[in-house]
């Protein structure tokens, strides 16, 4: 890889997904120099909070693997040293691992600006050169060409077919099509309705629309400002979310499932 000027290749294991309020666990950096020399960051972060039992595991990182470790404005010069005068790199990290890193640094009183940087996102790369359709999927999947792609029938015998591969590859230990329900397809259970009006966070659930969008918890605004929340119950939200918000008035608040 010839390289003009230095590339650190980043990632981010958080808290979450949700950019305006979740914490890193653990940053990883690679930098290589045009000279092909390359040198490691790694560290384990104190997120100053409780690791959801859902990341623990998909990362294998614990509340006691992160007790002892610094908290990210401790290390923050530190990082911000080792990103100094590089492009960088990742998986997605301009959707994701950039802004939330830019967050932490803003956090800690640091200023990170990355606009001016250029960003080699793997992922976007990688989207943009690879097919991601039913018509890839076949050919992963079943070894041939999709015929009459966009017939409605060819796909739906192509999909089925999809399926019964995914059963052989994935659910060995069973064949019946109830295998692939270990799969778990549900919408994130970050979010309380289906239109994502409500988003949780450690424990808590937060408006993402109005006054209030990500600044405060349900149960701060339901104690210091009702009429917003009988406002809400006037306006065009969902019957899940009406009868959440009547339920609150009352002094019941939802508890977050599958976490």
């Amino acid at each position: 890889m010839k390289l003009i000027k230095p590339l650190v290749v980043l990632d981010l294991e958080t808290t979450g997904v949700w950019i305006e309020k979740d914490r890193i666990i653990e940053i990883g950096m690679v930098k290589v120099t045009p000279e092909g020399q390359e040198e490691v960051f790694s560290s384990k972060v104190n997120p100053c909070m409780p690791i959801p039992p859902v990341v623990t595991e998909l990362t294998g990182i614990s509340d006691a693997d992160v007790k002892d470790a610094p908290a990210f404005g401790s290390i923050a010069a530190s990082v911000l040293a080792f990103l100094e005068g590089a492009d960088l790199g990742g998986f997605n990290v301009e959707r994701f691992d950039l802004p939330l890193l830019a967050r932490e640094f803003n956090d800690a009183g640091i200023k990170f600006d990355y606009a001016n940087r250029t960003v080699y996102d793997a992922q976007k790369i990688y989207h943009l050169h690879e097919r991601r359709d039913l018509f890839a999927a076949f050919a992963f999947y079943c070894h041939q060409e999709l015929k009459d792609a966009h017939s409605a029938t060819a796909d739906a015998k192509a999909t089925l077919a999809i399926l019964q591969e995914q059963l052989k590859r994935y659910a060995s230990d069973r064949q019946d099509i109830e295998g692939l329900k270990d799969f778990n397809y549900k919408q994130t259970s970050d979010y309380f309705d289906q239109e994502r009006k409500f988003r949780w966070w450690n424990g808590d659930l937060y408006m993402t629309f109005g006054k209030y969008a990500k600044k405060e918890p349900l149960k701060s605004i339901a104690k210091k400002d009702p009429q917003y929340l009988e406002w809400v119950l006037d306006k065009d939200f969902s019957e899940e979310v009406k009868t959440m918000i009547q339920d609150v008035l009352m002094g019941k608040f939802p508890k977050q499932q599958n976490t």
